[in-house]
């Protein structure tokens, strides 16, 4: 017979080989998946998921409530949920429409709310018309897996998508399926109708569970924000504005700054959310690489510029477009966005060479920032080269240095760029500032 110690060890080992699995369901996450579906919400999911991997959680609970979205961001959400072993519920509080039916039926679990529809997953373009077969086909296809992967009727899965899926006493052909929380419980595509959050985790025995929200973090807050179409294309708009300005002033200063700033945001969240690759990023700098060669060292504007002009708007459209499916929509709105910063970027050029030049803060930032000892000069003394020719020492962006009868003085063009050796002119001396063209 087996001694009391003897009971008490085994005792002890069922005891801690038990705990993992009490404390795993004594916690349960609970993610709100309401308004747009973008693409700054797939991180988001993806560290809760993680986090709750990590923590053993005994659930992750989605509360959704969304017309939809971004097929590209669902896709990628709808992975990570496959993906995980965690057991998860999709608790449709509202509505769970297009892209977010797809992230529902990605769930183990669909439970919904009194009220609630699911269905109406046709992807549309930028019109609201009916996206082409192929794209239309691409997410019939994910929600047929998404729905064969967690024991969810298929047929349902696809008529929610395409018209063409007939099921016979339920949705005839050319119409949708959506479906009311009492019609999914009724032909068993959900499991139960619950009016909170608390009806939910006592179906599925986690009404002890401590539930946890998790909130999204400054960083995910901001890569939401500026992925956003019209804050990327002033972030653009921005870097670029930035990077030419600084070309226009010698040495480096806050506008080059400010330019690298925002095409750093720009590109890194764009990365985060992998939409920006390696390849976008190296297109875009060998095509700013190019355009500056083509400014500072060929005259004129040729093929070298034009070249680094369209590296540059190819590697942007790349980096706004998801490379899972080739989807005229999404390219629609790559060309607009880019289209849009390159407009603003030409419109904000021409503004800066317009009025910079005159005002006292260009004449501050230009002549403070390269006037030497040797270079200054008294206003008496300069007032004299009114009419005098000599030659540009340096390339004139609009500032530079001439020399003129063997003497160097700081000038500035009227706006245009000047090429070093070319001959200028002075034209008008006001206090230390030398205004000079070309001739």
């Amino acid at each position: 017979m087996s001694s009391p110690r003897a009971y008490a060890c085994i005792i002890l080992c069922v005891a801690l080989a038990a705990g993992p699995a009490i404390a795993a369901l004594s916690t349960v996450y609970v993610v709100p998946i309401h308004g747009t579906i973008d693409l700054g919400l797939t991180p988001f999911i993806e560290r809760v998921v993680h986090d709750a991997e990590s923590a053993r959680a005994g659930a992750v609970i989605l509360d959704i409530n969304t017309f939809g979205g971004r097929v590209d961001a669902a896709t990628e959400i709808k992975n990570t949920l496959i993906g995980t072993k965690v057991r998860t519920i999709a608790y449709i509080n509202k509505e769970a429409g297009s892209a977010g039916a797809l992230i529902a039926i990605a769930c183990d679990h669909i439970v919904m709310a009194p009220g609630a529809t699911i269905g109406a997953a046709t992807p549309v373009d930028l019109q609201g018309q009916k996206a082409s077969e192929k794209v239309v086909s691409y997410l019939r296809k994910e929600m047929k897996s998404a729905a064969e992967a967690n024991g969810h009727r298929s047929d349902f899965a696809e008529a929610m998508v395409d018209e063409d899926v007939e099921i016979p006493g339920i949705v005839p052909k050319g119409k949708i399926l959506s479906l009311t929380a009492e019609e999914a419980l009724r032909y068993g595509f959900i499991d139960t109708i619950a009016v909170s959050l608390d009806d939910v985790l006592r179906f599925y025995q986690l009404s002890d569970a401590e539930v946890i929200h998790p909130e999204i973090t400054w960083a995910e807050r901001v890569v939401r924000f500026v992925t956003d179409p019209i804050v990327s294309s002033l972030l653009l708009t921005l870097g670029m504005l930035g990077l030419l300005f600084e070309l226009q002033s010698p040495g480096w200063g806050l506008a080059g700054a400010i330019g690298l700033l925002a095409l750093g945001l720009f590109f890194g969240s764009h990365w985060i959310i992998r939409l920006a690759d390696w390849v976008e990023i190296i297109l875009f700098f060998i095509g700013a690489g190019l355009l500056l060669i083509e400014i500072l060292f060929v005259p004129g504007f040729g093929l070298v510029g034009i070249l680094g002009l369209g590296l540059m708007f190819v590697s942007l459209v790349l980096s706004l477009m998801s490379g899972q499916y080739f989807d005229i929509s999404a390219l629609t709105r790559a060309l607009t966005t880019v289209g849009v910063s390159f407009l603003l970027t030409i419109a904000g050029s021409l503004l800066m060479l317009a009025f910079l030049p005159q005002s006292r803060l260009w004449r501050r930032i230009i002549l403070q920032a390269t006037v030497t000892r040797e270079d200054r000069g008294t206003p008496e003394d300069l007032a004299g080269l009114i009419g005098a020719v000599g030659t540009a020492v340096t390339p004139l962006r609009p500032s530079g240095i001439g020399l003129f009868n063997n003497r160097r003085i700081q000038v500035v063009s009227e706006g245009e760029f000047i090429l070093k050796e070319h001959r200028i002119q002075v034209m008008e001396v006001a206090g230390n500032r030398v205004v000079v063209r070309e001739i």
